[in-house]
């Protein structure tokens, strides 16, 4: 077995957690043609090859509409619960045990989905997948920018008012261009004030002065992508001095044109410069990826052996919101794994 393809089977049975992965993009193409053909009028192609075409993103205003197609595809709340449900089982084939999952409840609820029955329909999955899977699943609810205020007033009321359980963070993610962080402080007030951790998108296609924004204005505890951090020394300092971790995705950035290509992709230099990062997938499908795939990018662009990845895979449960004694359980898992992937065979 060569070295890479041995790297490739230790990733595939890493426990792992994910941090930064989307409810709506982590539709597989399967789930998708299932709910295009149920949903025509949509216009999303329903058959599997021309998704694939579908799914080419020139720039990321192109992956926002595509996205926003997909979105309109959950028209109830079965489909809803399908979902999240499948994608749970799509996390188990990849030995992710904990994922915090970025939802957009505006998304559906402005498109008719009662906002109760919507919470319960990813409960519900939600408790299934962990009795079913072995898969715990927590919720981060996001604003979507793009709709404005008008969004992040109704998110902000279903996360505050109606508390589910699962749900443990607040969120803001959509285009950056255009759409300033500080706008939407009060609503991170609001959500802070209830418990909730900040987890905020920044500097994924905009500058550190994004980032900023996010740190000060939004009070954010980890930072969404945060590419362009790496243009201010500063920034980076600060980052590292505060162990703020950045939730990096490469192919995402590479597939909507934040980043050039993968040998340009700053994860080398944050790493570099001391700061936290864990390894995330973002909307998988939609970008021909999963996180054992982004697994392997890191382990190339980091040059790592199976400790270094095993590393990095406790860094992502370390600085998740997963509870005290569900991370020690979790960590111990990964420490028992890499022991028994080094004892000699």
């Amino acid at each position: 077995m060569s070295d890479s393809s041995d790297l490739t089977a230790f990733i595939a049975g890493l426990p792992k957690a994910e941090l930064h992965v989307h409810h709506v993009g982590s539709a597989s193409p399967r789930i998708v043609a299932e709910l295009a053909a149920r949903h025509p009028e949509a216009g999303v192609p329903a058959d599997p090859e021309a998704l694939a075409e579908y799914f080419t993103f020139t720039d990321f205003a192109h992956f926002i509409k595509v996205y926003l197609a997909v979105v309109s595809l959950i028209r109830d709340a079965e489909d809803v619960r399908l979902l999240t449900y499948e994608i749970a089982r799509d996390m188990a084939r990849q030995s992710i045990r904990y994922a915090e999952l970025t939802v957009t409840p505006y998304s559906s609820v402005s498109r008719g989905i009662p906002d109760g029955a919507f919470l319960e329909a990813i409960e519900d999955a939600r408790r299934s997948a962990e009795r079913e899977l072995g898969v715990v699943l927590r919720w981060t609810f996001d604003i979507p920018g793009e709709a404005g205020l008008e969004s992040a007033e109704e998110t902000a009321r279903i996360a505050t008012e109606m508390t589910p359980e699962g749900l443990i963070s607040f969120g803001l993610g959509g285009p950056e261009i255009g759409v300033p962080r500080p706008q939407f402080k009060p609503y991170f007030d609001r959500a802070l004030a209830v418990g909730l951790h900040s987890v905020p998108h920044a500097g994924e296609t905009t500058g550190p002065e994004t980032i900023w924004d996010a740190l000060t204005s939004l009070r954010a505890e980890r930072i969404g992508h945060g590419t362009s951090a790496v243009r201010d020394p500063r920034l980076l300092e600060h980052l590292a001095e505060n162990r703020i971790p950045l939730e990096v995705c490469p192919t995402s950035n590479i597939a909507t044109r934040a980043v050039e290509s993968l040998e340009n992709h700053p994860l080398a230099e944050m790493v570099k410069a001391g700061v936290l990062v864990t390894i995330n997938s973002d909307d998988p499908p939609m970008f021909g990826t999963d996180l054992n795939t982004e697994y392997g990018i890191a382990a190339r662009l980091l040059g790592l052996d199976a400790p270094g990845l095993a590393a990095l895979a406790r860094n992502a449960v370390e600085v998740s919101f997963l509870d005290t004694a569900g991370k020690a359980r979790l960590c111990e898992e990964i420490d028992t794994y890499l022991a028994g992937w080094q004892r000699p065979k």
